[in-house]
């Protein structure tokens, strides 16, 4: 319930409070007096969209604060919730539009988005009239009014619930088509690379591996000539051959000369012993640079080969055995798609068939709600005098979707043989505010934590007619908060609570204010409501006559 609402410096109004009460709040006044100010400011604390223009000319920001009383069932705390915003059973909303067009909302003191703000009005605020747009008359939102009417939320979240299934049973096999395609595009190139690559099997490090072994034959081919010439140069005829001459000699000569030549003898025997170790070093040297040209050869190959294969495909040389691995996997990908994708195929039908059977219950249960819905407007534009008038739901199929199989859209037809069509455009302006009402009244049901406007919803209907609108308008607000902006003194005597909107001129400035109206002050404000400016003794009489019902 809209407990209060503050207005600082917003258009022609520079400060205003208004505390309203439950059941049916009034607000009447002349023509251009500024109600439509009231529900501008309302709507812009509520973040509807609206004039662009609302800051006092002089201020240099206007304000608006609106405080809520909800109760615990009010589904504003799951909002509240979501967006990390403090809650309780009291609500205060508060926006500010400065001069220079910027705006900032606050929720309980705590700033918040614009988008959180209309999510919160979406829950707390209807906005009813003949050119509503956000409600009754928008045919998109049918649909969901006959759900609500009929009470079939869960039915329809099982139905959104088998859509999705349907969904990601689409999407899953769209993408393993779409994946299967792409192989067969590539496929000549995958079994041939593959091929190539299972015959030459490169392994991880092999790539190194070789070109050290290349590396380490042609180093041995450079080098072999001259280790060759060395191993002759220590050998028989050269280094150990000379020296052994020399032993000989020297060990035959010794023994004439009583010890002279021990030492020297001595030393070419370590000699020789050093010169026969080098010659094995370098035999064994010989024997390891000794290699069949034919292993440079297939060892040059089969590196080149792994290199040509690295350079072909874009990846490391140690890459290719995992690059194999990856072209095989596309190659299962593409042998086992054909059972995959008919797997997916059957997933997608199973999915299919359940959600149709789902739809096609809801789509059931709609039509019965539907013939329900327009039995109950009918008995209700009966006492707004439009009995003769027909109201119909119409239900279409239209493709399937989260919601299920069906367009809704109220058509009326304003007397029996009439063409029917959309609610906004067969009905007069007062006829379009009864049915209105009529279908606020049978969609409304229990539901009373909404606070609803009637902006001027009496415009065109006088008389009894006016009277049937409001008695309505009072039965409706039993149990919950109207606000009724009003021309009708036939509705505004059966409003609880009554304001008068009043604009004054001071010193040559407008300003716009609203005054709560005792008893004779009510008399007196339906009696200009029923004669208009002058007001009569024969007019006050009719006004306590209303009042009286």
């Amino acid at each position: 319930m809209l407990r209060a609402l503050e207005i600082r410096d917003m258009l022609i109004i520079d400060r205003l409070e208004l505390d309203f009460q439950p059941g049916l709040n009034v607000l009447t006044g002349e023509t251009g007096a500024g109600k439509s100010i009231l529900l501008d400011s309302l709507g812009f604390v509520l973040g509807w969209r609206g004039r662009a223009e609302l800051v006092r000319n002089g201020a240099e920001q206007g304000e608006v604060i609106a405080e809520f009383d909800l109760p615990d069932s009010h589904p504003v705390h799951a909002i509240l919730e979501e967006a990390g915003l403090p809650g309780g059973r009291e609500l205060m909303l508060r926006r500010i539009n400065r001069k220079d067009g910027r705006k900032t909302a606050w929720v309980n003191d705590r700033r918040c988005s614009g988008e959180v703000l209309r999510a919160l009005s979406e829950t707390l605020v209807e906005l009813h009239g003949q050119h509503d747009d956000r409600g009754l008359l928008d045919p998109k939102g049918h649909r969901d009014l006959l759900d609500q009417f009929a009470q079939l939320e869960g039915v329809r979240e099982e139905t959104r619930v088998l859509w999705n299934d349907v969904s990601r049973a689409r999407k899953a096999l769209q993408a393993a088509e779409a994946a299967l395609k792409a192989v067969q595009a590539e496929e000549e190139f995958l079994r041939h690379a593959v091929s190539e690559l299972d015959l030459l099997d490169p392994q991880p490090g092999e790539e190194g591996d070789l070109d050290v072994q290349r590396r380490a034959m042609q180093a041995a081919e450079r080098v072999r000539e001259d280790v060759n010439h060395a191993h002759a140069a220590l050998g028989l005829k050269g280094a150990e051959g000379t020296m052994g001459d020399a032993l000989r000699w020297l060990e035959g000569a010794a023994a004439s000369l009583e010890g002279q030549l021990d030492a020297p003898l001595a030393a070419l025997g370590r000699a020789l012993a050093e010169l026969d170790e080098a010659t094995s070093g370098v035999e064994r040297c010989l024997e390891n640079l000794d290699f069949n040209p034919l292993d440079l050869e297939q060892c040059e190959e089969r590196l080149f080969a792994i290199r040509g294969l690295a350079r072909k495909h874009n990846v490391a040389p140690d890459e290719l055995g995992t690059f194999a691995n990856e072209l095989r996997e596309k190659m299962a990908a593409l042998d086992a798609g054909e059972g995959q994708i008919a797997e997916l195929k059957n997933t997608l039908n199973i999915a299919e068939a359940a959600y149709r059977a789902q739809a096609e219950r809801l789509s059931a249960s709609r039509k019965a709600a539907a013939l329900e819905l327009d039995r109950s407007v009918m008995a209700e534009l009966a006492p707004l005098k439009m009995e003769r008038a027909v109201f119909t739901t119409q239900i279409t199929e239209e493709p399937a979707g989260p919601h299920g199989l069906d367009a809704v859209s109220f058509t009326v037809a304003t007397n029996p043989g009439a063409p029917s069509g959309p609610l906004a455009k067969i009905a007069s302006g007062g006829e379009l505010s009864r049915f209105l009402l009529a279908l606020k009244v049978c969609l409304t049901g229990d539901d009373r934590e909404t606070t609803m406007i009637f902006d001027e919803i009496d415009r065109g209907v006088g008389g009894a007619t006016a009277d049937a609108v409001g008695r309505r308008l009072s039965a409706l607000a039993e149990q919950g908060q109207i606000l009724v902006v009003t021309h009708s003194p036939q509705v505004a005597a059966l409003g609880a609570h009554h304001w008068r909107v009043e604009k004054n001129v001071n010193d040559g400035l407008t300003l716009s204010t609203v005054v709560p109206l005792d008893a004779n002050q009510r008399v007196d404000e339906i009696a200009r409501m029923i004669s208009g400016d002058s007001v009569t003794d024969q007019a006050r009489g009719a006004a306590k006559a209303l009042l009286a019902g």
